[in-house]
């Protein structure tokens, strides 16, 4: 269960994204800088850090056509995702309500993508549906209440 406080690293990573993101585009001024330091930070975390562990490991070699370009073209979805999100910003949408609508949208393309590369041995539960309608209520909720500033 140790994998847990991954999750909750993750949890706590992605949660804070969103308005650090947003306060360090509007202190920039240009919301194109702050996609340049999002940029720097991959490089820093997502290539000096696998890096410096890899080589520690003598696991620098390894690498494969397929295994490569599945996560090279997840991670340029991530950094995708990323500009979509500062785009949003800059549109005028706010983090209270970009991120939610993100993190409740992003579990049901998961879940669907995840059944399409993956299907599933039996047929998906019918409470499966019911949470994508849920999700669904939530980010109409989150949309309808947001707090105003």
């Amino acid at each position: 269960m140790n994998w847990l406080l991954f999750v909750l690293g993750a949890v706590l990573s992605w949660g804070l994204y969103g308005p650090l993101l947003h306060k360090g585009q509007i202190a920039l001024g240009n919301p194109l800088r702050a996609l340049l330091c999002v940029g720097v930070a991959y490089f820093l975390i997502g290539v000096l850090v696998p890096v410096l562990m890899l080589a520690t490991q003598g696991e620098l070699g390894g690498f494969n056509v397929t295994g490569s370009v599945n996560a090279t073209v997840a991670e340029a979805l991530g950094a995708l995702g990323a500009v979509c999100i500062i785009l949003a910003f800059r549109a005028g949408g706010l983090p209270t309500y970009v991120m939610p609508l993100v993190f409740g949208g992003a579990p049901l393309v998961n879940v669907l993508a995840s059944m399409a590369i993956h299907p599933p041995r039996t047929a998906p539960s019918p409470l499966l549906y019911l949470g994508f309608l849920l999700a669904a209520t939530g980010a109409y909720m989150v949309l309808y209440f947001k707090p105003t500033s």
